[in-house]
């Protein structure tokens, strides 16, 4: 709850409370305030259990901290099916038929796509710096 709080601003808030409600008044408000949030955890706790009650022995091992969109997502991304089909995407021929299709080449689908930066193919998303003779330069939406 308070993990992002350093020392010195726990000191901060010590001596504000101090200078708000007096060295008398602290331990009384302290006390209060200690008392305030056990009772909302026991009503917390005592609401957890009514529901998993509630929902019956189907749902004996729903965990609350699935509710929380943090933990849903991180839980469903660590899953092995979504890396198997994750893994399964690769771009590499999509971008350079794209490339080919600016510079205005015939895309080929015979052409196999550069892996990893494997050489033979070159990279197709530079520019390059030179047009062939009798070539149309390619357009640049960014010049104009």
């Amino acid at each position: 709850m308070f993990n992002d709080i350093g020392p010195l601003e726990l000191v901060t808030l010590v001596v504000l409370a101090v200078l708000v409600f007096g060295p008398d008044k602290l331990p009384k408000v302290v006390q209060d305030v200690s008392r305030f949030i056990r009772k909302v955890r026991e009503f917390s706790d005592n609401a957890k259990h009514d529901i998993r009650r509630e929902l019956g022995p189907e749902f004996k091992d729903f965990d609350f901290e699935d509710l929380n969109p943090k933990a849903y997502l991180r839980k469903q991304l660590e899953n092995d099916d979504l890396k198997e089909i994750r893994s399964s995407f690769d771009f590499r021929q999509d971008l350079n038929d794209v490339a080919d299709a600016v510079n205005g080449k015939e895309p080929s689908a015979s052409t196999p796509a550069a892996v990893n930066g494997s050489p033979g193919t070159g990279d197709r998303l530079r520019k390059r710096e030179t047009v062939d003779t009798g070539e149309r330069p390619p357009f640049d939406a960014d010049a104009t």
